[in-house]
Formats: C-alpha cells, sequence, structure tokens
C-alpha cells in the first residue's frame, strides 16, 4: 500500500473516532432531554403517556427502565476507548465504528419523534435502530475481542444495547397500534409477540455462543413486563405476566447453558 493511501486510511479512521464521540455526545444529551432532566416532558409522559409503564401490556415496569443508565455508561466508555490512538486501526472497530455511532443518533432522533408525539414514526425509528444493532452485534461475533475491556465495553455495551433495544421495539410498536385504537385481541398477540422474542433470545445465544449481555438485556425487559402485568394499576394480566416471567427464564436459561456448553468445549 502506497504511502498516500495509507495517509487516507489513517484519515478515515480518525474520523470514525471523533464521529463516534460526537455521536456519543449527542446520545447523552439526549437522554437528559428525554429524562426530563433539563425541565422538558419525560418519556414515560411524553405523547399522551403512550410509553409509560402500564400503558400496554407489554410494557416493562418503570425500574426496567434503570437499564438506559448501564446502556449509556458503557456507550461513553465504548466511545471513549475507540478514540485512543491505540485503536484507531482497530479492525473490529472499522467494521462497527460507524454503525455504533448510527445508533447514538437513531436514539436521539427516536427520543426527539417520542417527545415531539409521532408514535407511528417513533415506530420506524426504532424499528431502524434494532436492525442498526443486529448489524453491530453481528459483526463484532466473526472476531473474538482480543481483551477484557474491549469485551465489556463493545461486546458487553453493544449486546445489552441490542438485548433492551428488542423489547423496547415491541413495547413501542403496541404502544402506536393502541393509540391507533388496535386493542382487539391484545392478550393473545402479546403472549405471541413474547413467544417470538423467546425463539430471538434462544437462537441468539446459540448463535453467538452464549454472550450474556445480550441475553441479559433481553431478560432483564421480560422480567419487567411479566412485573408489571403482575403489579400495574391498569393493563393487569396474570396470562401475559406467565408468559413474559416463561420468556425472561428461558432467555436466561439457555443463554447461561450454551455459554457454559461453549466454555466446556474449548477447555
Amino acid at each position: 500500500m502506497s504511502s498516500d493511501a495509507i495517509s487516507r486510511t489513517g484519515s478515515r479512521d480518525g474520523v470514525r473516532q471523533v464521529v463516534v464521540v460526537a455521536s456519543a455526545v449527542l446520545g447523552i444529551a439526549g437522554a437528559a432531554v428525554g429524562s426530563g432532566a433539563f425541565g422538558g416532558t419525560p418519556i414515560a409522559s411524553a405523547a399522551g403517556g403512550a410509553l409509560s409503564a402500564d400503558a400496554t401490556l407489554v410494557a416493562p415496569a418503570g425500574p426496567a427502565f434503570g437499564i438506559w443508565s448501564v446502556v449509556y455508561t458503557g456507550l461513553v466508555g465504548l466511545s471513549a476507548w475507540q478514540a485512543l490512538p491505540a485503536h484507531r486501526e482497530d479492525f473490529r472497530q472499522r467494521a462497527t465504528g460507524w454503525w455504533t455511532a448510527a445508533s447514538l443518533l437513531l436514539n436521539a432522533v427516536w427520543i426527539g419523534t417520542v417527545q415531539a408525539g409521532w408514535l407511528g414514526v417513533s415506530v420506524l425509528v426504532i424499528a431502524v435502530l434494532l436492525v442498526v444493532l443486529v448489524r453491530t452485534f453481528t459483526l463484532l461475533l466473526r472476531e473474538r475481542p482480543t481483551s477484557r475491556a474491549e469485551a465489556a465495553l463493545v461486546d458487553g455495551t453493544v449486546g445489552l444495547y441490542l438485548g433492551w433495544v428488542s423489547i423496547a421495539t415491541v413495547a413501542n410498536t403496541a404502544a402506536a397500534l393502541r393509540a391507533a385504537g388496535l386493542t382487539s385481541g391484545e392478550t393473545g398477540w402479546a403472549v405471541g409477540v413474547l413467544g417470538v422474542a423467546t425463539a430471538v433470545g434462544a437462537f441468539t445465544a446459540v448463535r453467538s455462543r452464549g454472550r450474556l449481555a445480550f441475553g441479559a438485556g433481553l431478560a432483564w425487559g421480560l422480567g419487567w413486563v411479566a412485573a408489571g402485568r403482575a403489579g400495574a394499576e391498569q393493563n393487569t394480566s396474570t396470562t401475559v405476566a406467565v408468559a413474559a416471567g416463561v420468556a425472561a427464564t428461558v432467555v436466561a436459561g439457555t443463554t447461561v447453558a450454551v455459554r457454559v456448553l461453549s466454555r466446556a468445549r474449548r477447555r
């Protein structure tokens, strides 16, 4: 490779690092707005409360959303880690850095659409976010992390982010459908969607050889759906609570079992 080509590649790597950091800053600012920290309306109260903890049968209970603090902390750590000079030419960051930046920007856009009350648009945005995270996660699976720090900050953060957004997409879609007046057979399709989430969680556990972060994020969301339906002031449903509890157990159990078996085979 010529010196000019090397210089251009290095320049692109530097731009990528800066964009990821800038996207993380924007993502954190968006999160602050979404939490109401600047005096705005919290996400749970925006759009007429369509995304509140008891708005639909698949809405996670309030404490579930505390996972965002962990995800955002991880994203800040990831952006700082990838910005280090030693990681400028990291092949995994070359493959995933732009996707990570896109996920942060999409999350900020999603917050904006919810704050504006555009539920239908928010579903489209979170669906694209989900696809971007699936792509990022898939790319990370191609090569193992080279250090524990990378495993935690990169793989762990993206996995947890994807696991949570998976259930958040379901909740967001359900909220938009309810707001549109489509509530017929809600219990049936809620159980069906939870079944699909279970299958996706089990498949991903096998495909990723038991990556704990994704399973933890998805099981966390499912567990809080169960808690919400069992103890909410409205939209209670024993059927959905049991289905969500079983789903969380299956996803967590499958993830741990596959991880244990994968490690045993490597030994």
